[in-house]
């Protein structure tokens, strides 16, 4: 009972990740639809979108919470370094695929913030060149799911 309650928290897990990847990616695609007005040789200005500020804050939430799950649900690791050193190998693997989280959970969070912001209804966003922080966010998230799973399993394993 208990291993089928570690693979369902696991699955529950990259779902979330999954579906803030995929709204990531809506969010892009909608925002590429609105009209787009080129000013200068480089520079263009996007009109906010709404739909796609509402996928972007909805993957960055998927995001957090697959975080929060991963982290809440693979226990504590904390150890100074010379336990770390002297750790087994199944517990390294935890803590690095731990470091990779936080890492690509600051690094997509902050892609889809952005990304959500730039589509706040309130301004229109100029620049020289349009970065796809959106689906560059949605990408991150399906690389969490990859990490979080992946400390996940090895923290369990650990904890066994």
């Amino acid at each position: 009972m208990a291993k089928l309650v570690k693979i369902l928290a696991g699955l529950v897990i990259v779902a979330f990740d999954v579906v803030a990847g995929i709204l990531g990616y809506k969010a892009e695609a909608s925002e590429n639809q609105e009209k787009q007005q080129t000013q200068w040789l480089f520079e263009s200005c996007n009109k906010p979108s709404h739909e796609a500020f509402v996928f972007g804050l909805a993957a960055a939430t998927l995001l957090g919470i697959a975080h929060v799950l991963a982290n809440l649900l693979g226990g504590c690791s904390v150890c100074t370094t010379d336990d770390i050193r002297k750790a087994t190998p199944i517990k390294q693997l935890s803590i690095a695929c731990l470091v990779f989280t936080w890492i690509i959970f600051a690094v997509g969070l902050g892609m889809l913030v952005i990304g959500t912001k730039a589509n706040h209804k309130s301004r229109t966003s100029c620049g020289f060149i349009h970065h796809n922080y959106l689906s560059i966010g949605g990408i991150l998230c399906f690389v969490h799911a990859l990490f979080s799973v992946a400390y996940y399993v090895a923290a369990s394993q650990n904890l066994a």
